[in-house]
Parts: structure tokens; C-alpha cells; sequence
């Protein structure tokens, strides 16, 4: 089958055909953050590479988290305005205030834990 005859589907797409469903998760402000239920082999792997890469432990443990968040996070609103592009939620994601970092953290690690047991947890 060639390139072009060939139908690219959504990553929702694949996620439902997988039988893993989004997941959100709501601050106390009313903001929303929508998780991915599945996380391909390669993304387990490389973000095992990097919290136990040769960073500092803090350094690594971030890098970690901004990994899990690139990869699983499908939508944020936040005051009424989502978020769905990959580019602006990375981008988001890191000007984002203490507060809301706790927020994506927590809520990452509440998905992981319940999604993906057997990844260790920044």
C-alpha cells in the first residue's frame, strides 16, 4: 500500500481503538486537563531514559515530567480557552506558574498510577 492510498488516523482514533480512553482531570479554578489513556513503547522507553539520564536528579525528574505531559496531555483549557495543539501546550505547559505545575504534576502522576503501573513516578 502506497503513501498516498494510505489513511492516517487521530491519535483519538487510535487511543479509542485501543480501548483507552482520555481522561481529565479539574483544578480548583475549573481548568481542564485532558490525559491520553495510552503510551506507545517508545515513549515508556524514552521516558525511563531520561529520569534515570545523566541529569541531576531534579534536572531529570522534570525532564521526565515535561516528557509525560508532551506526550499524554490531548487538551488544557484553562479560563475558557483550550489548548490542543501539541507546540502550544509544550509551550504553555512551560510558562505555566507554580501552581499550575503542581496541578499537571499531580494529575500526571493520578494517571500514570492508575494507566501505566508499572512506570516509576518522578
Amino acid at each position: 500500500m502506497g503513501r498516498r492510498s494510505r489513511q492516517r488516523r487521530s491519535t483519538s482514533a487510535v487511543g479509542a481503538e485501543w480501548g483507552a480512553p482520555d481522561a481529565q482531570y479539574v483544578d480548583g479554578d475549573g481548568n481542564v486537563l485532558v490525559l491520553r489513556g495510552s503510551l506507545t513503547p517508545g515513549a515508556r522507553r524514552e521516558y525511563g531514559a531520561a529520569l534515570h539520564g545523566g541529569l541531576h536528579r531534579e534536572d531529570a525528574g522534570q525532564r521526565a515530567t515535561e516528557l509525560l505531559f508532551e506526550r499524554l496531555a490531548a487538551r488544557w483549557t484553562i479560563a475558557g480557552e483550550p489548548i490542543e495543539r501539541q507546540r502550544e501546550l509544550l509551550a504553555r505547559y512551560r510558562v505555566a506558574s507554580q501552581t499550575e505545575r503542581g496541578f499537571v504534576r499531580d494529575s500526571l502522576r493520578a494517571h500514570a498510577q492508575e494507566h501505566f503501573p508499572e512506570l516509576e513516578l518522578p
